[in-house]
């Protein structure tokens, strides 16, 4: 891989957002596999965000929740004011937001969806999502994150 730009790296690069990068290499078909992404990246397990393509009524909505948790889809619903809420077919989720899966970054998307930021985030001083590539991700402020998506946070990981 030549290079370690993706269009998310590119967002916060030109909007001058304090991140930085961090490779890892863990088999994406690994079991646990974001814990695993945890230890490799030698951080704990709540600080590492999975980046979910859902559709609630209808409608793509991206929604961020740590790693060690399930997404609770009837509170991913409320959040953002529908009634049902379901996983997005993984053709559909990479078609819509330019990444594959296992790599796909809440920013820098090529169209941007609703987001949810499970609101355990703020309780970071940063957090680590999807650089945009398997085997990289990003570090950045909470705060930045939720900004730069749009995003509401809310209660919306289980377990």
């Amino acid at each position: 891989m030549a290079g370690q730009g993706t269009p998310a790296t590119a967002l916060l690069t030109r909007r001058k957002i304090a991140h930085s990068t961090h490779p890892y290499d863990v088999s994406p078909d690994a079991p646990n596999y974001g814990a695993q992404v945890a230890a490799a990246l030698g951080v704990p397990p709540a600080r590492v965000f999975k980046s979910l393509i859902t559709e609630v009524d209808g409608g793509l909505t991206v929604a961020v929740v740590p790693v060690t948790g399930e997404l609770d889809l009837k509170a991913l619903a409320a959040a953002v004011g529908g009634k049902r809420a379901a996983m997005a077919d993984r053709t559909v989720a990479e078609r819509a937001t330019g990444y594959v899966r296992g790599g796909i970054s809440p920013l820098g998307q090529r169209k941007r969806l609703p987001t949810v930021v499970d609101a355990s985030a703020l309780a970071h001083p940063t957090v680590y999502v999807s650089a945009g590539r398997r085997g990289l991700q990003l570090q950045l402020a909470p705060a930045d994150l939720v900004a730069l998506t749009g995003a509401v946070t809310a209660p919306i990981a289980a377990g």
